[in-house]
């Protein structure tokens, strides 16, 4: 019997849909991840359950987090999945993984091939539950993914960069073409793995004041930090920081943003 969902559904743009379909890398994915039974596997959009049930295979129940009304109910129906499957039909940039973690009884491991309209504003939204999460696996623009490991000093170094690490490790997978989705997107795809931190290695006080400085300076990254932060600082008080006056956004290390962050804390009390 065929175990694919996928008969009769077209890709919705709105959700920004493409189905994975490529066994190879369905497989390399699948490897990766390394699901095992005792653990609390979340599937962030299972479309047609090309990495679900693969997963499945490995594991006697997995939660599974869909929007797509058609196709959650493909996933309750499917002959070989509805006994091992928990099916959220819920947004995923609303769900409480917090709540989740204590209802599944341990921290989650989450993946998933994201829909790349709204990679990013889910990660921050994922970002403030890693207390919750022990690792993701995501399928990601490649843009995106070079986004998350830039260094300093880089044009694709940018605020998911720095949120991103301030939060995690984040470990490259592996690169999967556009050929390897139905329908096939115009951009190359990417595979990455994000482990929260178990220590913040640079904590600050107010994760707030963190985002706000990081979005000043790099929505004006032409501008010098001293042009780009003057309504957080001034040139007295970054040279006190040891902030060079003339450099620009993307110049500052993590840990000079995080340092920035508290020392603006520190000034608002």
């Amino acid at each position: 019997m065929n175990k694919r969902v996928h008969q009769g559904h077209f890709a919705r743009k709105r959700f920004g849909q493409n189905f994975l379909q490529d066994d190879s890398v369905i497989e390399n994915i699948v490897a990766a991840i390394q699901p095992k039974n005792d653990q609390a596997l979340v599937e962030i959009g299972p479309g047609l359950a090309a990495l679900t049930l693969p997963v499945s295979d490995r594991i006697d129940h997995l939660t599974v987090i869909e929007i797509d009304r058609d196709l959650a109910t493909r996933l309750i129906e499917n002959p070989f999945l509805k006994n091992k499957l928990t099916v959220i039909e819920q947004d995923a940039m609303t769900i409480d993984f917090t709540a989740l973690s204590k209802k599944l009884g341990q921290p989650l491991r989450v993946f998933g091939n994201l829909p790349y309209n709204i990679s990013t504003p889910l990660m921050f939204h994922l970002f403030e539950y890693t207390h919750a999460i022990s690792d993701m696996h995501f399928m990601l623009q490649k843009e995106v993914v070079n986004r998350l490991v830039a260094a300093p000093n880089s044009k694709t170094y940018g605020r998911l960069s720095v949120m991103a690490q301030y939060y995690c490790q984040i470990i490259p997978v592996l690169e999967v073409p556009p050929s390897a989705f139905k329908p096939a997107p115009k951009v190359d795809s990417a595979v990455v793995k994000l482990i929260p931190h178990k220590n913040i290695p640079y904590p600050v006080e107010d994760i707030k004041s963190l985002s706000r400085i990081t979005t000043a300076a790099f929505n004006q990254r032409r501008k010098t930090i001293r042009n780009s932060l003057e309504h957080f600082f001034n040139a007295e008080q970054l040279t006190k920081l040891n902030i060079n006056l003339d450099l620009r956004a993307e110049n500052l290390s993590l840990q000079q943003y995080c340092e920035l962050a508290n020392a603006h804390s520190a000034m608002s009390q």
